[in-house]
């Protein structure tokens, strides 16, 4: 009969080995990572720390496998299986820390997260100033191959700094340089652009691509030669980009790129497969989880309908359908018929005084305007004299005067 497995139990104390590369299962550190608690390391000091417990008996050293149905917790609570690899790109502002928990209660980067993602751990650090991208991902593994500096992958920021340099001094940052006894490897580094700032200096913009990524790297450098760094955002992280993801958004890489992109480097039993992500859609930058609104999502297509929102509103009517060659013209309004308003009924307020039509006379003539004075106005051709002109034509000397009568049709 064959004894319980017993995840503590210490084989040198029963006179044998000790080695753990044998047997099923696997090193709690290697099982917690993989599952995206923590890295090894961080994993080794949780341990140390009492927080991790298999069934229920809580570990005092890393050297212990996991076996298939043991209970896998950390502060209580209980690890889930893994999963496969799973990799997102975060735009991270300024003002959060790259931790689970800071010591002085300052607002973290995975405290902001929307609150239906996985456990996540992140890919290097960027400090409380700096922003850009961020990888996140469920495989602590991965995140640890990632990190090292083995693997070549070139990180590019875009920094601003105040002061002034040439392209001459930034070329001699690729054969590396030494900072109080701390070696940076080489970095290439492009002046793009500079400007005179109101009060009195210089700020200029600069290109920075490195493959360690040591803490604050870039800002040390650069003040190594008379820069102070203002601002600083991650641009790529290999062959991820920040791309266009706005300040505080996040989005899941596709299962066909990391396909792509990490064959080799994540494992095969956790390369994930299928072509769409889980998570569909970017997080909202504005609202953070916890309150109204916080923690969803923008969708890029049509929403889901469990997020679908419904308003409660009547619905309208639908119009009669009516067969081709059945609609009805619109009656025309007559040009001579009553106005609109006459229709409609009467109109409110005083009512408006039509002017009188005009007579044929006053067609040619207008008899409503006073004549100029001075030189009398010239008579239109075939027209009659009004009875001032009359008047004054009967006042003329030599002239006799003929009051005008009625005008007799000639007889036939």
């Amino acid at each position: 009969m064959t004894k319980p497995h017993d995840p503590l139990y210490e084989p040198h104390l029963d006179g044998q080995d000790g080695d753990l590369d044998g047997g099923p299962g696997e090193r709690v550190a290697k099982a917690l990572a993989r599952a995206g608690v923590a890295s090894r390391r961080e994993v080794e000091r949780l341990i140390e720390a009492g927080r991790v417990a298999i069934n229920g008996k809580v570990l005092t050293t890393p050297a212990v496998k996991v076996a298939p149905g043991d209970f896998l917790t950390v502060d209580g609570q209980l690890v889930a299986e893994r999963e496969p690899t799973r990799i997102f790109r975060y735009h991270k502002p300024t003002g959060l820390m790259t931790t689970h928990h800071d010591p002085k209660g300052r607002p973290t980067v995975f405290g902001a997260l929307p609150k239906d993602l996985p456990r996540l751990i992140s890919v290097g650090r960027l400090d409380l100033n700096s922003e850009g991208l961020l990888l996140l991902t469920n495989d602590g593994e991965l995140s640890r191959a990632l990190e090292t500096p083995s693997n070549a992958w070139v990180r590019r920021y875009r920094a601003r700094a105040f002061g002034d340099t040439t392209q001459a001094k930034l070329d001699k940052l690729k054969d590396g340089v030494t900072i109080e006894g701390v070696k940076y490897g080489a970095i290439e580094a492009k002046l793009d652009k500079a400007h005179e700032k109101a009060g009195g200096g210089k700020n200029v913009w600069i290109t920075v691509s490195l493959s360690e990524g040591k803490n604050r790297e870039v800002r040390k450098v650069l003040e190594s030669i008379g820069l102070k760094v203002n601002r600083l955002i991650r641009l790529s992280y290999g062959p991820f980009a920040l791309g266009t993801l706005a300040a505080g958004q996040i989005e899941e890489v596709g299962p066909r790129v990391i396909r792509e992109l990490l064959e080799g480097v994540v494992s095969p039993e956790n390369m994930p497969t299928g072509d769409r992500p889980k998570f569909v859609g970017i997080a909202n930058p504005i609202k953070a989880p916890g309150t109204e609104g916080g923690g969803e999502l923008q969708r890029r297509g049509a929403p889901r309908a469990d997020r679908a929102v419904v308003l409660d509103t009547p619905e309208k009517p639908e119009r009669p359908a009516y067969k081709p060659g059945w609609a009805k013209p619109k009656k025309k309004l007559s040009p001579h018929g009553p106005p609109k308003s006459a229709a409609k009924g009467p109109a409110k307020g005083p009512a408006k005084t039509k002017r009188p039509a005009k007579s044929i006379e006053s067609k040619f003539i207008d008899i409503g305007k006073p004549a100029a004075r001075g030189k009398p106005a010239a008579a239109r051709p075939g027209a009659k004299p009004t009875e001032g002109a009359a008047r004054r034509l009967s006042e003329r000397p030599g002239k006799p005067t003929a009051r005008p009568g009625p005008s007799r049709s000639p007889k036939r």
